[in-house]
């Protein structure tokens, strides 16, 4: 690994843990210039490509699903921890798949189950632009069904 301060290739591992999602941070000391750094190492696994409602065809972007879940949570009591979380059970579930490519609707549906399980409110907020929601009515019955699936 090459030392950030003065690009030395000679350094040595000092310390190294594993974290949740899977990773591992190893915390180093280049032995030319003494300075120490961190690095991360994250397994990188192919997803599948998506394939939107028009019918072209992009990787997957976990920031844009990360984004859209964000603002759907945005000023509810959800944690950025259970965010996450969630979209790496995403990635985690469409990995599993084995296909090279898969549905945005599929990547939609995911979602849409896990935050119908946290957070009604963020559930409604993502409905609203996933489901196309573009009038009163059809919100109403959205919520409806919901407060009706509480009783």
């Amino acid at each position: 690994m090459k030392c950030p301060y003065c690009q030395n290739l000679d350094t040595s591992v000092i310390d190294t843990t594993k974290d949740t999602h899977g990773g591992i941070r190893r915390r180093r000391e280049c032995k030319s210039c003494h300075q120490r750094f961190s690095t991360y190492e994250r397994p990188i696994l192919t997803t599948p490509l998506i394939i939107k409602r028009d019918g072209t065809r992009e990787e997957f972007d976990r920031e844009k699903l990360l984004g859209g879940l964000r603002m759907a949570c945005s000023k509810r009591p959800i944690s950025a921890a259970q965010i996450e979380k969630l979209v790496d059970n995403i990635e985690a579930e469409l990995q599993k798949k084995g296909r090279s490519e898969i549905s945005s609707r599929l990547v939609g549906d995911l979602a849409f189950k896990a935050l119908k399980e946290i957070d009604h409110i963020a559930y409604i907020r993502y409905a609203i632009v996933y489901l196309r929601m573009d009038d009163l009515h059809t919100i109403r019955d959205e919520i409806n069904r919901l407060l009706t699936e509480e009783e």
